[in-house]
């Protein structure tokens, strides 16, 4: 499972195990200031990301910022 969250710490105190970082507490998966093409551009990197994880093989937790 991946653990998709603006607030990194909090998904680390839970104990996921395979984390991806995203925008921000009300839009955690979008950006009302960008068009429409800019913002489901960054949506389908988050998924792309998150999708990814899914495919590492993880020990203890892991944090996905760059991958």
């Amino acid at each position: 499972m991946v653990h998709m969250c603006t607030v990194v710490p909090i998904s680390l105190t839970v104990g996921a195990n395979r984390i991806v970082p995203t925008v921000a507490i009300p839009h955690p998966l979008g950006n009302p200031a960008l068009n429409h093409e800019e913002e489901k551009e960054l949506r389908r990197k988050l998924v792309e990301k998150a999708l990814r994880a899914l495919t590492v093989k993880v020990n203890g937790q892991t944090v996905f910022e760059d991958q």
